[in-house]
This record gives C-alpha cells, structure tokens and sequence, in this order.
C-alpha cells in the first residue's frame, strides 16, 4: 500500500488558543468531509485535523488486499504536526482505533478518544452465522444513508440507491470482509488497556452499528463512558452535529477546564 493512500490536513484552526489538537477518521467509503458540520459547532479551543484514510472514495481497493488495517490509525496520528490530543473515530475506523489504542504504548496514545457508532461485541460467541447475512445484506444500506444526509441536494430514491451500490460495488467483497474480519476480532481487544478517558457516542436509531454494541464497549473501558443521542442513526456527527459537538465539549472540558471553561461552550 502506497504512502499516497493517506493525506492529513488541518481542517480547522482553534479561535482561541492554546489549541487542542483533535484527529477525526472517516469510516469505510466516507472522507474527511464526514466531519464538516462538527467543524462548524465545536468549540473554540479546537484545532481540527481530518484524514482522508485508504478505505475512502480515493483509496481503490489495494488497502483490503494486504497488511492490518488498523496500523492506518497510527500513521495517521503520526503525520499531525505536534501530536494528536484527542482522536476520534466513526464506524469502521472506530473499530480500528479501539485495536490501536489497545495495542499501542502509553506515549504513542493521545490523551482522550471518541469513538462514533461503534461496532463491538464482547463475546465470540455473540457472533452467529445470521450475523453475517445481516451485514451483507444491508452494507449498501449504510452507503445509501451516507449520501442521503451529506448530498447537497435531494436525490430520487432510485438514485441514490443505484449510486450507493456502485460504492458498494467499489468497497467490494474484500473491504466488506475487511471490515467484517475487525468486526469479529472486537471480543478479543483487551479494553483494559485503554487507560484514557473514552467517550463513546451512538445514536438511538442506528441500523447498523446496534447501540447496544456502544453500551457494551462504554462499560468495558476502564475510563469510558456513553452519550445516546435520540431521533439519531449511524452518522451522529452530522445528523446531530450540535448535540455531537456538546458531548465532545463535556470530555475536553474535563481534561482542558481551562481551554473549555463555561465561556467556551460548543455551539
């Protein structure tokens, strides 16, 4: 895999300083614009970071033939200038940032992390082979929703669900196995070694990452806790952009009072 599959670019400066440097990785098929109406609500202190990961539009196919997905999430840590504070991760890349964040040392770990629509289980044997029909038949499903809510303008149902399968189509069987291979592999992270603050988001409605999977991984993080947002699906952060940024604000408000004191609220 090519150098060429990861970019990392500031997508916001902080308003106020000093910055509080946060990393936001898309999930399978999505791009760092997955991230634009949470750059438009959080808070001042933040200096946003988004990477456009393997797994996106850009990507081709190479990344799902070869090596751990998961070191994606290290070398994208690596390339923000001054080290990462917080890293946040949707969906996919969430599974992936839970594996890193186990794995990794103490010194390459960034102080806190937000995990968005998880996908989780804490038992192997929570997995049935019902399990994988269920995410094969609505992977194009979760590309449908995508394009729904991050089109500028609204799309024909027949459009946009012939354009979700060419996505789909595009991602192809070995990135859906790849995903689904992390998937399987969520009951052996060993959690207990994630020792930073970890707040995992979810919404009420979700149809693919089930919240329950988000409930679950909150209560087996030493230091993790869960914010359920209501009338919400997969996409927090843009279905609920406001109510995303405030659960976000109220974790760096811990670790940063003085950069997120009460007059820095998130809009």
């Amino acid at each position: 895999m090519a150098a060429t599959c990861l970019s990392v670019r500031r997508a916001r400066a902080a308003h106020a300083g000093p910055p509080v440097r946060v990393l936001a990785l898309h999930g399978l098929a999505a791009s760092g614009t997955t991230w634009r109406a949470y750059a438009e609500h959080a808070a001042p202190a933040v200096e946003l970071w988004t990477a456009e990961l393997p797994w996106g539009p850009a990507g081709g196919a190479a990344w799902s033939h070869a090596g751990d997905p998961a070191e994606w999430i290290g070398r994208a840590l690596a390339e923000v200038p001054g080290g990462v504070d917080v890293l946040v991760a949707h969906s996919f890349a969430a599974v992936l940032a839970l594996e890193y964040l186990a794995a990794a040392g103490p010194a390459a770990r960034p102080r806190a992390a937000v995990l968005v629509s998880p996908f989780h289980r804490r038992r192997p044997e929570d997995f049935h082979w019902d399990t994988a029909q269920h995410y094969l038949s609505v992977f194009q499903d979760v590309f449908d929703e995508a394009l729904r809510l991050g089109s500028t303008r609204a799309l024909p149902a027949q459009t946009r669900r012939d354009m979700a399968l060419v996505v789909r189509d595009g991602v192809g069987p070995y990135g859906w196995l790849r995903f689904y291979e992390s998937y399987l592999r969520s009951p052996f992270v060993d959690v207990d070694r994630v020792d930073v603050p970890v707040l995992v988001v979810a919404g009420d409605g979700d149809r693919f990452a089930p919240p329950e999977d988000a409930e679950e991984l909150a209560a087996a993080l030493p230091h993790g806790r869960r914010t359920l947002l209501p009338d919400c699906g997969h996409f927090p952060m843009t279905e609920r952009a406001g109510a995303f940024a405030h659960a976000v604000h109220a974790l760096l408000a811990e670790l940063w009072p003085a950069a997120f004191g009460p007059s820095t609220r998130a809009s």
